[in-house]
């Protein structure tokens, strides 16, 4: 029998960014509307649609090896997993998600401790209670289906524990915040057994650096010319690199050329310094990933 890793894709807002990214990794993810059991090219990965909030409960449950969920749901569940590493998803955003406590504007709590016997309303409900229990702060609270911000407007809770990166929607709505109790990013996680399985350890550690490398891809392009040999020096160092630019000599002739990589937002300024140095045949080509 083959063997087989079991991998879940986080439905919803990073379902295609995760998809496209396992592309530029080099496995081609297929979707349907109509399951949520996509395709893949790779005979040794099985997929499966799961939503981030139950992400690390189902791996923990043995029922997937590894996974895509934020680290704000992983420590809600409290779930027993292996964390491989981060994923910063620049497509979606490359800010840390904060859940913060929250007050109204005229509210006279200042911490975590004036909220004793208060109501908090949050999504996050394990995680919140597991917070001020540490504190030693008594507090009743309970879950929020949405619309979490009015729930204070209009009375029905004292504070909210509520998800943000740039406080801009709470302090709109006449909101307050107090403190930050966690920041979170994307992260893949293992099941435990899977992850001290040798073979499917090896999976997940070949996924992951793909991955990796795809994601310090983004926004980054390779950058190549042909230059007269006495430019060299004043070229180089116009070139940001990993290490250094690549220089070779072209054949018979006292030109070489050099090969770089760069962010593309630099190259529109760059470009025009090189062809003032003398500069010629610039090519500009797009990166899948940086290992």
């Amino acid at each position: 029998m083959s063997k087989e890793l079991r991998l879940g894709i986080p439905k919803g807002s990073l379902e295609k960014a995760t998809i496209e990214l396992f592309g530029k990794a080099g496995w081609k993810i297929k979707t349907s509307s109509r399951s949520y059991f996509p395709s893949c090219d790779d005979v040794g990965l099985n997929c499966s649609l799961v939503r981030p909030q139950e992400m690390s409960k189902i791996l923990e449950r043995g029922v997937l090896d590894v996974g895509i969920a934020g680290r704000d749901w992983v420590r809600e569940n409290d779930s027993d997993v292996v964390e491989v590493g981060e994923m910063v998803y620049s497509k979606v955003s490359r800010r840390p998600a904060r859940w913060v406590l929250v007050v109204a504007q005229d509210s006279p709590v200042q911490g975590p401790e004036d909220l004793e016997g208060a109501t908090i309303s949050t999504e996050l409900v394990g995680f919140t209670k597991r917070f001020f229990a540490e504190q030693n702060i008594q507090v009743d609270v309970e879950f929020s289906w949405g619309a979490t911000e009015a729930k204070i407007l209009k009375g029905l809770c004292d504070a909210i524990v509520e998800v943000t990166e740039t406080g801009s929607t709470i302090k709109a709505n006449n909101l307050r915040i107090v403190q930050t109790l966690m920041e979170s990013v994307p992260v893949l996680i293992a099941n435990r057994d899977a992850w001290e399985d040798p073979w499917k350890r090896t999976k997940i550690e070949q996924i992951y650096t793909l991955l990796q490398s795809a994601l310090r891809a983004e926004g980054m392009v390779g950058l190549k010319m042909n230059a007269p040999g006495d430019k060299v020096e004043a070229i180089s160092s116009l070139l940001p690199s990993l290490n250094r630019p690549t220089i070779a000599h072209l054949y018979n002739s006292d030109w070489v050329s050099i090969e770089t990589i760069l962010p593309e937002q630099e190259v529109r300024s760059i470009v025009p310094e090189l062809l003032r140095l003398g500069a010629e045949g610039i090519v500009e080509y797009p990166l899948n990933k940086i290992i």
